[in-house]
């Protein structure tokens, strides 16, 4: 095994056009984590993980998220302020640029690869100026063991390099950093930007394209876990709607817990090898898991420590968005592969802070598409600067920064394996009842569990439904451990004729928001909207 690793420590990187490097490759998390410290590029924390400041940049950026537009792009990628098209010349002069930053640099170099099923495996060389830039695209991929790295041939290559800087005058960006996918090169190029999650969100953006059009496979935003009868549940949903914390469920094994694709074969997979989790508030009770998985190998993002190294997760001097990478296997209970068949139930989480959307409800097909492209939950007083009313957020397909193609394009998707596959849809309001953010109450963590188990035991399929008058959703009248009376959001609320107008104030939302999907979108996704 030693051996081995003396022969496959560096590699040359010339063909790259990086020319002179001191390449380390496929160091152990170990290494890693020890040349972090080294170098003085971050500190050990008390749990052993280490701890790093991404820099200028801890969260994405996503105005400067560029798409190469050339003839695999050009007819296929719905273009906007999402998608920006980058010219395929100004992509080779500053990937020349960056080359050249990087050449005689001391490098780090992993081969790894996304996508748990091997039928869908991309393979994908990442190039490194940091150690713990590497570290993360460890624990975030999946580990290819030493016979798969004999003989590795890329797919796709990652080069991330932090410390440079493009000029925004000559090189053709918004400013001085840059995250560009190229799909004809098959390259993500990455600058100006310390954040480990363009590295991340990169290949998964890659992924949204290439997986839909060149192999009929609906790529999502979810997390997904395994029951005891194996079945699956996928979880859809934006940040703060429970996303996390709802799939991590001691009755069923984790698939993962923000990426996957669903096959043509009905197989669900996890795309990646790891989590990238936040850790803001992050308690021991609340979140058990992520919390017993930060430890060695894992690396918290952004945190202050005090003198111990004991991380304060209440504090945010540095960032709201502190995070935690580690690989999957820092978790208990998980499915191995990152694999899952038979999809029973999706849910769609929404964080309602209007207070009125049902806490469950069961959609039908075009619901479900209509619901998908919307990609609803709202924005609450102190989320972001500039927010002190409940506000209507709609991320198309629950993941619009990601998605190359036209949000209908996998609603359309999603309906067809839907219908095929015959899964049950359920919208579940993590947000506010009995009243708006500021007069209502926060959904009970153990009501919203309890409706889920509810849904993946069969038990909501015994129950009387009624109809909700402006949204149309069918909403169980009873359901094991949770009062009936917070199961219709209108009698939780003491003034009805308030909680009509709330209802037609978020409906016209919706439909407002929608407008920009319409003449991409079928007769039946356009009828599962709110029905006043």
């Amino acid at each position: 095994m030693l051996a081995n690793k003396q022969i496959t420590k560096s590699i040359s990187l010339d063909n790259y056009g990086i020319k002179g490097a001191t390449v380390h490759y496929q160091l152990s998390p170990e290494e890693l984590h020890d040349i972090t410290i080294e170098k003085k590029q971050g500190v050990e924390a008390s749990s052993g993980a280490l701890a790093v400041n991404t820099g200028e940049f801890t969260g994405r950026s996503p105005k400067d998220r560029y798409l190469v537009k050339d003839d695999e792009t050009k007819d296929r990628v719905w273009w906007g302020d999402i998608n920006i098209p980058f010219d395929p010349e100004k992509f080779d002069s500053l990937y020349k640029k960056v080359v050249d930053y990087l050449s005689e640099k001391e490098l780090f170099v992993r081969d790894s690869y996304a996508c748990a099923d091997d039928k869908y495996k991309l393979n994908i060389r990442v190039i490194n100026e940091y150690p713990w830039s590497n570290l993360f695209a460890y624990n975030m991929f999946l580990r290819p063991d030493d016979n798969e790295l004999q003989g590795f041939n890329e797919d796709w290559i990652i080069v991330n390099a932090p410390g440079f800087k493009a000029d925004p005058e000559v090189d053709g960006t918004r400013q001085a950093n840059f995250s560009i996918l190229n799909f004809t090169k098959k390259i993500a190029l990455i600058g100006g930007s310390g954040y480990t999650g363009e590295i991340k969100k990169g290949i998964f953006s890659a992924l949204n394209f290439v997986l839909p059009v060149h192999h009929n496979t609906l790529p999502m935003h979810c997390s997904a876990n395994i029951g005891k009868d194996d079945d699956t549940a996928i979880f859809f949903g934006l940040s703060g709607t429970g996303k996390t914390t709802l799939s991590a469920d001691p009755k069923r094994r984790l698939i993962g817990d923000d990426e996957h694709g669903w096959t043509k074969e009905n197989t669900i997979f996890n795309f990646e090898g790891g989590c990238y989790a936040k850790v803001i508030h992050l308690s021991e009770e609340n979140e058990p898991d992520i919390f017993h998985a930060i430890k060695p190998g894992a690396i918290l993002e952004n945190v202050v420590l005090d003198k111990n190294g004991d991380v304060d997760f209440d504090d945010t001097s540095i960032t709201p968005n502190t995070r935690v990478s580690y690989p999957i296997n820092h978790i208990k209970n998980i499915a191995q592969p990152s694999v899952g068949k038979n999809p029973k139930n999706i849910f769609f989480l929404t964080a309602d802070a209007f207070g009125v959307l049902p806490p469950i409800s069961k959609l039908n097909p075009a619901q479900a598409a209509y619901h998908f492209i919307s990609g609803y939950t709202a924005k609450v007083a102190g989320t972001e600067a500039g927010v002190n009313e409940p506000q209507p957020n709609f991320s198309a397909c629950f993941g619009a920064p990601f998605m190359p193609l036209h949000p209908t394009a996998y609603g359309e998707m999603l309906s067809k394996k839907m219908k095929d596959a015959n899964v049950n849809v359920w919208l579940v309001n993590t947000g506010w009842s009995g009243g708006a953010y500021g007069t209502g109450s926060r959904m009970k963590l153990k009501y919203t569990r309890a409706m889920i188990d509810a849904a993946l035991e069969g038990k909501l399929e015994k129950v009387d439904y009624t109809t909700h008058p402006i949204f149309g959703l069918e909403m169980p009248v009873e359901c094991d451990n949770v009062p009936s009376e917070i199961l219709n959001p209108r009698q939780t609320w003491a003034d009805k004729d308030v909680y009509d107008a709330k209802a037609l104030e978020l409906a016209n939302s919706f439909k407002k928001n929608f407008t920009k999907f319409e003449e991409n979108a079928n007769q039946e996704i356009l009828s599962g909207g709110p029905v006043v």
